[in-house]
């Protein structure tokens, strides 16, 4: 009888999240060589995709101050980052909101159902390139409620990691106007 507690869960593809953190580590170092143009839009992240196959989607993310994700997951694509430039913060769900620092070519790795927001919360822009692997199909959204439990709020399909979903606050009211 084997021990299937102890067992991986099986991932969805054959890239593992060191394979997509040395993916990413190489795409950054491309960015820091001028080879991708960044754009900067203060209203929203700008991101555009640099690579993509069967296995993995590489975007390049860039982040004015106080940009942030929501807190979501990628559905069932692992995920991986490297900050190429500035400094980000990522805000992870670990049996209660936990936050670490993702300094300039620092990086994050997202194993399946990790629930994160990623926020530029300094006064520079920042850049970030992102793998995703399977390449994305879908984002879970998530809040805390006040009782400390985490609830997923909303799905939204995309191929996008900057899906145009509309925040709470820009959904009108029931039955009213804002």
């Amino acid at each position: 009888m084997t021990d299937t507690a102890a067992a991986p869960a099986a991932a969805p593809t054959p890239l593992t999240l060191d394979r997509l953190s040395e993916l990413t580590a190489e795409v950054a170092r491309e960015v820091r060589e001028g080879l991708h143009e960044v754009r900067f839009d203060a209203r929203n992240r700008w991101s555009v995709r640099l690579r993509a196959d069967d296995h993995t989607d590489v975007w390049l993310i860039s982040w004015t101050p106080d940009q942030s994700t929501r807190l979501h997951d990628h559905a069932g694509s692992l995920g991986a980052l490297t900050v190429v430039a500035g400094d980000l913060v990522e805000r992870y769900w670990d049996a209660g909101l936990r936050e670490r620092a993702l300094p300039d070519g620092g990086g994050g790795r997202f194993p399946l159902g990790h629930v994160h927001d990623v926020v530029n919360a300094s006064d520079s822009p920042a850049v970030s390139v992102h793998a995703y692997s399977p390449p994305l199909t879908a984002m879970h959204y998530y809040e805390v409620g006040g009782d400390g439990a985490l609830r997923r709020t909303r799905s939204v399909l995309t191929t996008d990691p900057e899906p145009d979903a509309p925040v709470l606050e820009d959904v009108p009211a029931r039955g009213g106007r804002r």
